[in-house]
């Protein structure tokens, strides 16, 4: 009878850098704020593995119980599916870091692994595409003040009836907001009521209408921005009316061509799901990495699905793109809360678990 053993990648004795022992520290000490002895899950890829052993290290040194997962031990990429083991891992899980890169097609993969994390509710981390240089740069930020200063737009934004960005490349919108939906705080300082993006610092919601023009001279989202990184040269306008893309421009056809077909997938694919102010002021400038870009200082939005299930959203797309400007003005109602990408308010001083 013939026995086949399952492929099992290790995280144990993986070289990396050491730049990334304080950004694992970061994650895994002040975000995660991992105690001994819980069950820890950790999903990975081959690409991403000096990354996720330099979490594995931390958290043994403060004695999690570890279950690592490296995807390409269960299948092929892209994923169709996400592994069945990995799934039940996680119905057990207290902590749990996606730590890889993304591919084409694979959200939905994603999305099966985050229906597990919205029921169980683990303390999540979400490093979709972390690399080297974020972990070099948007990770070593301070998230406590990241998070101080998160918690002051989220007070200010929440009470919000209209705001508007502007950028020295053309951007001019005003989104307006109900009540009926929630505006979420992902600082990097991650609890069981909401799971939150490394590195954080984002504060969103989806809004009740935005009209207006957004030019995208820094980054598109999902796969894309590593077809394209940093646009600055090369920008992407996107007119919008009532939340809906109405007319896009660009020089490079070819992004142009992607932007359009991605956008158009489904019925609420061109529909903005998501606005946002970034928030992790330890991040200067765009990178041409969605993942740290999206937490600059400023002001970025979303097409596609609303994270229903945090916001209130009462509509649903499969898909889900951010676009994201540099150098912001915003105004929240009357009050200019920044300019040029820099704060104009005092953060919270208070703590706050």
């Amino acid at each position: 009878m013939n026995t086949t053993t399952q492929k099992k990648t290790s995280l144990e004795n993986v070289s990396y850098d050491p730049g990334y022992k304080y950004a694992a520290e970061n994650a895994i000490d002040v975000c995660l704020r991992v105690q001994k002895g819980e069950r820890t899950v950790i999903i990975t890829d081959l690409a991403t593995l000096p990354i996720a052993a330099s979490l594995y290290d931390e958290l043994n040194l403060v004695g999690a119980n570890i279950h690592t997962y490296v995807v390409e031990d269960f299948a092929e990429r892209p994923l169709v599916h996400m592994p069945q083991e990995i799934l039940e891992s996680l119905e057990k899980a207290e902590v749990s870091i996606y730590c890889m890169q993304g591919q084409e097609n694979e959200l939905q993969t994603r999305k099966e692994m985050m229906s597990v994390i919205n029921r169980i509710k683990p303390r999540h981390a979400h490093m979709v595409n972390i690399n080297h240089e974020i972990m070099m740069e948007g990770m070593q930020a301070d998230f406590l003040a990241v998070d101080a200063i998160s918690r002051k737009v989220w007070a200010l934004a929440k009470e919000a009836k209209k705001i508007i960005a502007k950028s020295p490349a053309g951007t001019h919108i005003e989104a307006t907001f109900s009540k009926d939906l929630h505006w979420l705080k992902t600082s990097g300082i991650i609890t069981n009521a909401k799971w939150g993006n490394l590195p954080g610092g984002e504060v969103l919601t989806c809004p009740e209408r935005v009209d207006g023009v957004y030019v995208v001279d820094g980054v598109v989202g999902d796969y894309l921005c590593a077809v394209y990184g940093d646009i600055k040269t090369t920008p992407l306008t996107i007119h919008i009316e009532n939340s809906r893309i109405t007319k896009c421009e660009c020089d490079n056809q070819a992004l142009l061509e992607e932007f359009l077909e991605y956008t158009h997938r489904d019925e609420n694919s061109d529909r903005v799901g998501e606005f946002a102010i970034g928030t992790n002021i330890g991040v200067e400038d765009i990178r041409g990495l969605i993942l740290q870009d999206e937490k600059i200082p400023g002001c970025h939005i979303a097409f596609g699905y609303p994270y229903c299930e945090h916001t209130g959203a009462t509509w649903y797309s499969g898909t889900h793109i951010d676009v994201v400007g540099r150098a912001f003005d915003v105004w929240i109602d009357d009050l200019k809360i920044m300019e040029n990408g820099k704060f104009l308010i005092e953060p919270e001083t208070i703590s706050q678990n």
